[in-house]
């Protein structure tokens, strides 16, 4: 057999056609990568090498009306990892060793490690005090490292929590100013964007971009904190020994409308609110609405006296109780029919008294008063979280709403629209808007005053000095509050006893109240108006005798420590009887 042997110069030249061929494969290839599509895998390639770091701001303090801080920043660390930079081998052991150091579950911790998120900068704990940061650091984890960064603290602990807030986990404001007024505490945060190696090494002349954070500013308030501690203390024992389920005490300088105090119980510690129960981070004295029961007796009083016709010594011969819709209303006691004045109604805190003087107006009349003081609408003070309370409209009143309304049943309010009214009457009928925020600071100190707070008349001056005469008629030994009295000091005030709707059933059912007392001191030029609210007292649940006396013991220690002389003049005589 004879075997025809092809041409070698054939095979060559096939041969090197087929090489061309691939060769022009991988130049078309090579042309498309680094000309047409050359911008997208750059972008890509650097992307891979960008790390981009937050860099926190500084978050304003929150400090009382004199400076001293009730919430400040402290330095701290984050700790992050670099998934690419951190051994398979090493992940189980990492996380066994910085779960208990840094308060965390293992398993989140290995999550973070697996490097699924692409990220070459995970966060794995924030706010870490900067000693244990460093024992972090110490133990040379390749893959883990440390960036600056701040925690909050609250000094005071307890102190004005319920007011302050706190800040959760991921550095925003979870309760009270903390949350409401986030923005301006926290400033804005900036960022830097960096380009490392492989090796997690910085490239010096790769990409660095930086954004410098603005920091937040400081908020002042207008709280005293020895006034606030004496508030809080005062308040945590009365709940404790009646048996309360929660209670308020706030204070107020009528002539400004300054919150000096305001204090609630139970509380919390905003260091570690996950210590507490949820619903005690709330601020009951704008969050909480109630039936304000006798202290609103006085919008009633002074919408009689400028609209009724009536004086404080206008003449009812009161029974204890009174029929109106096929329903009685009584007063607290039972008693024969007295012979009242219209101040020993309010001395006497009679319901029927009350009723019986309301009828003078009409109901369009009462209400557009109790809108005038305040009822119905925000007080202005701009705490988060603030219920209006509930005020129908006078055609929307029931038969009976008409006659219970007047002595504060029926309507619903928070503990600051109750003392607002109570600043109007000390004030001379001019209501000052309620603040708490005196102003803030920048980083450098600076301190700019809030807006003076608005300012309206709602009765008249004369008016006001009659409601004041009788509400010190209220706390002499034939009124309702003898308790409330202050040596050397004249006192003004009004005790409140609301029964509550039981939420069971929907209707009063005789076991749950809300006792109150409202005052301001010295009657003579008063400076200085407290209100106390107790909820759901235990056994003795009348205000003259749960309430009245937390009223005195804030009241004289604020009075004491403000250096407010004693009054240096004897109260008016007030006809509790007609003559």
């Amino acid at each position: 057999m004879v075997l025809i042997r092809r041409d070698p110069l054939k095979r060559l030249n096939i041969g090197l056609l087929l090489i061309a061929f691939v060769l022009s494969l991988f130049a078309g290839r090579l042309m498309q990568l680094q000309g047409m599509e050359s911008g997208v895998y750059t972008k890509m390639a650097i992307k891979q090498r960008l790390t981009q770091i937050t860099l926190p701001a500084v978050r304003g303090d929150i400090t009382d009306a004199q400076g001293q801080q009730l919430a400040m920043t402290l330095e701290a660390r984050a700790i992050f990892a670099d998934p690419v930079m951190v051994r398979p081998d090493q992940r189980v052991r990492i996380a066994q060793t910085l779960a208990p150091m840094l308060g965390l579950n293992q398993g989140q911790i290995l999550k973070s490690l697996d490097g699924a998120s692409g990220s070459r900068f995970v966060v794995l704990a924030h706010s870490v005090k900067p000693d244990r940061a460093r024992m972090v650091m110490a133990l040379s984890f390749k893959g883990i490292g440390m960036v600056p960064e701040y925690r909050r603290s609250y000094p005071k602990d307890t102190l004005a929590a319920n007011v302050v807030g706190f800040v959760n986990g991921s550095g925003s404001g979870g309760a009270g100013l903390e949350s409401s007024m986030n923005r301006l505490l926290g400033g804005r945060a900036g960022w830097q964007r960096v380009e490392t190696s492989r090796e997690g090494q910085h490239i010096p002349m790769g990409e660095d971009q930086t954004r410098k954070p603005i920091p937040g500013r400081g908020v002042r308030l207008t709280i005293l904190q020895d006034l606030q501690y004496k508030a809080e203390t005062e308040i945590a024992a009365q709940v404790k020994a009646t048996g309360s389920a929660g209670g308020s005490v706030t204070v107020m300088d009528p002539r400004n409308g300054q919150i000096l105090a305001m204090a609630s119980a139970p509380t919390f510690d905003p260091n570690h609110p996950a210590d507490s129960k949820p619903q005690n981070w709330g601020n009951p004295v704008v969050q909480e609405a109630f039936e304000p029961g006798s202290t609103n007796k006085v919008i009633t009083a002074a919408a009689v006296l400028e609209k009724g016709g009536v004086t404080p010594k206008t003449p009812f011969m009161v029974p204890d109780h009174i029929i109106k819709f096929r329903t009685k209303l009584s007063d607290s006691h039972a008693h024969g029919p007295e012979a009242l004045t219209f101040g020993g109604v309010l001395a006497k805190s009679s319901n029927v008294g009350t009723i019986m003087a309301s009828e003078r107006i009409n109901g369009q009349q009462l209400y557009q008063f109790m809108r005038d003081f305040g009822y119905g609408q925000p007080t202005g003070v701009g705490l988060p979280g603030e219920t209006m309370g509930v005020l129908p409209p006078a055609d929307k009143w029931s038969g009976t709403q008409r006659y219970t309304i007047p002595y504060g049943q029926g309507v619903t309010v928070n503990a600051l629209q109750v003392a607002s009214v109570y600043a109007t009457i000390a004030n001379k009928g001019v209501r000052v808007t309620p603040t708490i925020i005196a102003g803030t600071t920048d980083d450098h100190g600076t301190f700019t005053p809030a807006a003076a707070p608005q300012q309206r008349r709602v009765i008249t001056e004369h008016t006001a000095q009659q409601i004041s005469d009788m509400l010190e008629g209220a706390t002499s030994e034939e009124g309702t509050a003898p308790m409330a009295r202050i040596p050397g000091y004249r006192v003004a005030g009004k005790t409140g006893t609301a029964e509550k709707v039981d939420p069971r059933t929907g209707r009063y059912s005789g076991g749950l109240y809300t006792a109150s007392f409202a005052g301001f001191a010295p009657a003579d030029d008063p400076q200085l108006v407290v209100q106390v609210v107790l909820q759901d007292p235990k056994g003795d649940h009348y205000g003259g005798t749960v309430a009245a006396p937390v009223f005195k013991n804030v009241m004289s220690f604020a009075l004491q420590s403000r250096g407010i002389p004693p009054s240096g003049s004897r109260s008016p005589t007030l006809d509790i009887y007609p003559r």
